[in-house]
């Protein structure tokens, strides 16, 4: 399987959020942010896995998503 690389900037609040549940679920950041973009374009793809997600960091990177969402 051929990986291209991205860079990607993302606001300090949501990597700790990212860190914090990649660690959760025993995942490196990278690996986290890899199935979070595999599962919303799949969504957006008009693919779905399990209907619409419940998934917060999914809904915010899917092009489904019409608002940005504030984190507090």
């Amino acid at each position: 399987m051929l990986k291209k690389s991205v860079t990607i900037e993302l606001d300090d609040r949501v990597v700790a959020k990212l860190k914090k549940r990649a660690k959760k679920n025993m995942l490196s950041l990278r690996e986290m942010i890899e199935d979070i973009v595999r599962r919303s374009a799949v969504l957006s793809g008009g693919v779905s896995i399990s209907g619409d997600s419940n998934d917060a960091f999914v809904n915010i990177f899917s092009r489904k998503t019409k608002l940005k969402k504030k984190w507090k």
